[in-house]
């Protein structure tokens, strides 16, 4: 597409797509990017996997040695709050080996990045927030800072920064900037999804547009969490159900808390999105096939939900990426493009430009 047509359509009014590449604020310029080199895929060097095997290979180089600081813990049973414990009040060999693991991972979390600044659609991005599960640990955010100075120290102006939000609410968050201004007039809140490859959530966000028109107000008021990567054999049609059951509960408490809820549900969810509301790709890490011709999760979650407050529901979904990074727009000053990657059970990632406002 022309770059003139493109802004000839960016500067048309936009209504709720799923996948949309043009939302109210933003163009989303890439996202669900797969990069494939002859070692794999790039992605998976930047994961809370990829951070479980580097610690992991500390350790045997240890044991061969003769003792290994963190004792018989498998690395993938140590917890957030266990690496934690261990950098802060551990024995110094012990915090030592979570600082080498920490330290690799933020050279591997580097070099994805400068891979990634040589696509077109993240070339000269002003900063990337990081966000997805591993940026709420210490280990997280110390890995994130690290990787910035790295960058620097290599003449890459990008700001790298952990996302503004907890991570847990920034998928919830971001799925109001999905939405025209007006379909939130008149209301206090709305629905929100992250289906993620670990965890499902499902929120009950307040917009406080009384107090913050742009959203930075904007809070989680209740949560529902199913760990479905802690269950074995859990079926796709299972979890959307789980889902349905969950959001019917916010729809309860909404009632009986006397807030307008507004009859639109956004969900983020990993993979390619396509208009239709099928996913094409990217979501092998979900429970069962999602990528199925015959699945379409915003129609399943409609059936489950088919009208709120007398209306009928509208639902809209996108790259969980997307929507993480679209939880950051309150806070990014004058920035005109920036990135996301979340970091979690896969790499997210995505990459935004503002809109130009249209003219009168």
């Amino acid at each position: 597409m022309k770059r003139s047509e493109r802004e000839r359509q960016s500067q048309q009014p936009t209504l709720p797509t799923h996948g949309a590449p043009t939302l109210p604020s933003v163009e989303v310029e890439s996202y669900n990017v797969e990069i494939e080199d002859e070692e794999g895929f790039l992605g998976d060097r930047a994961s809370k996997g990829a951070f479980r095997d580097i610690l992991e290979d500390v350790r045997k180089t240890l044991r061969a040695a003769g003792k290994d600081p963190l004792g018989d813990t498998s690395s993938d049973a140590l917890s957030k709050k266990d690496l934690h414990d261990l950098l802060i009040k551990g024995e110094a060999e012990a915090a030592a080996v979570v600082h080498s693991a920490t330290e690799h991972f933020a050279q591997q979390l580097a070099a994805v990045i400068k891979r990634f600044l040589r696509l077109r659609a993240w070339r000269d991005l002003e900063c990337i927030a990081v966000g997805g599960g591993f940026r709420a640990s210490r280990v997280g955010e110390l890995a994130i800072a690290r990787a910035g100075i790295l960058l620097k120290s290599q003449d890459i102006g990008v700001e790298l920064r952990p996302i503004h939000n907890d991570p847990d609410e920034a998928g919830l968050l971001g799925a109001a900037h999905l939405l025209p201004g007006w379909m939130l007039d008149s209301h206090d809140a709305i629905l929100a999804v992250d289906v993620g490859g670990t965890n499902i959530r499902a929120g009950l966000v307040r917009l406080n547009l009384d107090k913050a028109k742009d959203l930075s107000k904007a809070a989680v008021h209740d949560m529902k969490l199913w760990r479905h990567g802690d269950e074995d054999e859990i079926k796709r049609d299972d979890a959307v159900e789980g889902l349905g059951d969950m959001l019917s509960a916010l729809v309860k408490e909404s009632k009986s808390e006397r807030l307008r809820l507004a009859p639109v549900i956004g969900i983020g969810c990993p993979g390619l999105i396509e208009e239709d509301g099928s996913i094409s790709r990217g979501a092998q890490n979900l429970p069962g096939n999602w990528q199925s011709s015959s699945f379409n999760l915003p129609s399943a979650i409609r059936a489950q939900i088919p009208r709120v407050r007398d209306h009928e529901t509208t639902v809209v979904m996108h790259n969980d990426a997307v929507v993480q990074g679209l939880s950051e727009l309150p806070y990014l000053g004058k920035a005109k493009r920036w990135g996301v990657l979340t970091v979690g059970t896969g790499l997210g990632n995505a990459s935004f430009s503002r809109r130009r406002k249209a003219r009168r």
